[in-house]
């Protein structure tokens, strides 16, 4: 599924769009990209998972110039906006992530994209590769939804979040929104995230938290 069809807009309004259905999206990126002031080398590759219109990259490259970006979605269309974005410094693959091998590298980033892995064990997998796949001191980050062990806790955040969005949509849609999202997303409790990075080999960090998003950093 291309992700205008999955967020129910046209491909052309994604930036803009993407802003009113996550809180926060702005500081969680930055976030993100900041990571990378961790990192020593000076001419890092990085490899981001699901790139989408590339504006985490962007913003990864504005924290590292001189790093070069390996680009994987399986939307070409979605591609083709992050190469407008990022020029000649972004290499992009079409296909699916799950599957594609992935190239030695310093940094692996994924911002939304990992809610698409179903199963447990699956993501486990997908985390070994990446500490396969990075180098020695190498990051792995990911920005993404990230739910609360705690019930209570968890539908105070989903209220969060759907607060979130009638700020732009009314209520019926916005609550049509996060009943079609739950179709295709499996959001795992953030601990289980960590516990499974630490199993696949790396050093967690929560670098960043906002009710049902965080940003998780894991060192090789």
């Amino acid at each position: 599924m291309s992700v205008a069809t999955h967020l129910g807009i046209r491909l052309r309004d994604y930036d803009a769009m993407i802003r009113t259905f996550i809180p926060n999206y702005e500081e969680m990126l930055d976030e993100a990209a900041s990571a990378l002031h961790l990192m020593r080398r000076r001419s890092p590759v990085i490899v981001e998972l699901g790139i989408g219109s590339g504006a985490l990259a962007e913003r990864c490259v504005a924290v590292s110039p001189r790093a070069r970006v390996i680009g994987l979605d399986v939307d070409a269309d979605i591609l083709a906006l992050a190469r407008r974005r990022l020029g000649p410094r972004l290499t992009t693959h079409s296909g699916d992530f799950l599957a594609a091998p992935l190239p030695a590298c310093d940094v692996i980033a994924s911002s939304f994209a990992l809610h698409h892995v179903r199963t447990r064990a699956r993501k486990a997998g997908i985390y070994r590769r990446c500490f396969r796949a990075l180098r020695p001191g190498g990051l792995f980050v990911i920005a993404d939804c990230c739910l609360a062990t705690d019930r209570r806790q968890r539908d105070r955040d989903r209220e969060a979040w759907r607060a979130h969005l009638e700020r732009t949509y009314r209520p019926a849609r916005a609550q049509g929104f996060l009943r079609a999202w739950a179709k295709e997303d499996v959001y795992f409790p953030l601990a289980d995230e960590i516990d499974l990075l630490e199993r696949a080999g790396f050093s967690v960090d929560v670098r960043w938290r906002r009710r049902s998003f965080a940003v998780i950093v894991g060192r090789r």
